[in-house]
């Protein structure tokens, strides 16, 4: 079996000739003149070309010549050339290299160089070509599976966001509160996180970071499923035990977030948590569950608390504390 076609280019027969009885038996060949039938060649048989045996002083269109139009038509990725010539001068091997060559063959002919030389030239762009089309290959199945798991992310997303939703509207049936309330929340959170991001540098909030606050504000109160309805639905003020059982739905929303983290993105969850837990600490550090003081207090937390007030100033709302 052949080890591919080369194209022997030389305007001097008996040149050809040595070359084809150097070659023959290893190589399928083609043959041209001048560089003109040389482009010709190229144009009708470039796609099954190992390689190029190339004079350079020829009648027409000399090898340099021949060289910027492969490099124009970009044949010269594909397709290696060994300048042939008398000359092995340094000034000639840089000026081959200036336009294009791989690599050089010098008369006298020498068989085993000869075949050698161009051994190495198709051995390397036949290795070239491999690669390139695995990476081809490889890069198409990583796109189909990137746009698989694009496709499925989105499936993800909109089931955990629904999944978040049907939380907090269980929450808002269970408190008796209206629905709008997870709306105005939502809104308010946003607008509230908004003002932070563009007047507060220090806290180094995005844009992600005030959709996300958004988005987790509507679990603030999770913990409330957790609290009797004789405390949570009492019409009155609270007593101080009922007040205790009351404040502990922060704390338990926590805990329920807690089992809800493979429904949220690790920055989604962190925020979640931090919103049920810390919602109701006061910058005074009068608040609870921890106490907390000033900054001790997430900023998203901060945040919602502000939010919740706002919201329980601005609207009728059941046993607001």
């Amino acid at each position: 079996m052949k080890n591919g076609t080369v194209l022997i280019t030389d305007d001097i027969e008996l040149n050809r000739v040595i070359l084809r009885e150097i070659l023959h038996a290893d190589y399928d060949l083609l043959e041209a003149r001048d560089g003109l039938e040389t482009m010709q060649v190229l144009k009708e048989h470039g796609d099954s070309i190992s390689a190029v045996l190339l004079d350079v002083i020829m009648p027409n269109m000399d090898g340099f010549q021949v060289l910027d139009q492969m490099q124009e038509h970009q044949m010269l990725e594909k397709i290696p050339v060994l300048l042939v010539s008398a000359d092995t001068s340094v000034a000639f091997e840089r000026q081959g290299y200036e336009h294009g060559a791989f690599d050089f063959i010098h008369k006298p002919f020498d068989g085993i160089i000869v075949k050698a030389r161009l051994k190495r030239a198709v051995e390397m762009y036949a290795s070239k070509k491999q690669l390139e089309a695995t990476v081809r290959s490889q890069t198409k199945t990583l796109e189909k599976q990137v746009k698989k798991l694009e496709k499925q992310e989105k499936i993800q997303k909109a089931t955990n966001s629904n999944i978040v939703d049907v939380m907090s509207s269980i929450v808002e049936f269970r408190s008796l509160e209206s629905g709008q309330h997870v709306k105005r929340m939502k809104f308010f959170s946003k607008i509230l996180a908004e003002w932070v991001m563009k007047n507060a540098p220090e806290y180094e909030l995005t844009e992600k970071d005030v959709e996300k606050i958004s988005e987790a504000s509507v679990l603030h109160d999770m913990g409330k499923i957790t609290i009797p309805d004789s405390v949570l639905l009492k019409p009155g003020k609270l007593t101080s035990e009922e007040f205790d059982v009351m404040k502990t739905h922060t704390e338990k929303g926590a805990e329920i977030v807690q089992e809800l983290e493979w429904a949220q993105d690790e920055e989604s969850h962190k925020l979640s948590y931090e919103i049920c837990r810390y919602h109701h600490e006061k910058y005074d550090g009068k608040g609870y569950p921890e106490g907390l003081k000033g900054e001790e207090i997430p900023i998203s937390a901060q945040i919602v608390s502000l939010a919740d007030v706002f919201d329980a100033l601005t609207s009728k709302r059941l046993n607001f504390k």
